[in-house]
């Protein structure tokens, strides 16, 4: 069955930098779009950023210029790497991977940045 599995989160000060992996399993990975959402307490989950399987990638307006979205289809990992963290990054971050007919999703990792 699909399984995602994040990692990588953690407590930062603002301006730090965190990588998040994603390990995926269950399907052939490397010919999937993969993407990270994530969600802040009180908001709806929103789409942080997008890799396709060719590594064509697309980020929300927010985080252009900062976060970088890769992907090891050898090793079936996906990564966002986050810098120049802001207070407003906090969030839970979730990995996702969708179908016609579903959505999945990883456990998410929690991302705290400090002031």
């Amino acid at each position: 069955q699909v399984q995602l599995v994040e990692s990588g989160g953690g407590l930062v000060q603002a301006g730090g930098s965190l990588r998040l992996s994603c390990a995926a399993s269950g399907f052939i990975f490397s010919r999937k779009t993969m993407a990270w959402y994530r969600q802040a307490p009180g908001k709806q989950r929103e789409l942080v950023a997008t890799i396709t399987n060719g590594g064509s990638v697309v980020y929300t307006n927010s985080v252009k210029g900062r976060f970088t979205v890769s992907r090891d289809n050898a090793k079936n990992l996906v990564y966002l790497q986050m810098n120049s963290l802001k207070p407003e990054d906090t969030a839970v971050y979730y990995c996702n991977y969708a179908t016609t007919m579903y959505n999945y999703w990883g456990q998410g990792t929690q991302v705290t940045v400090s002031s």
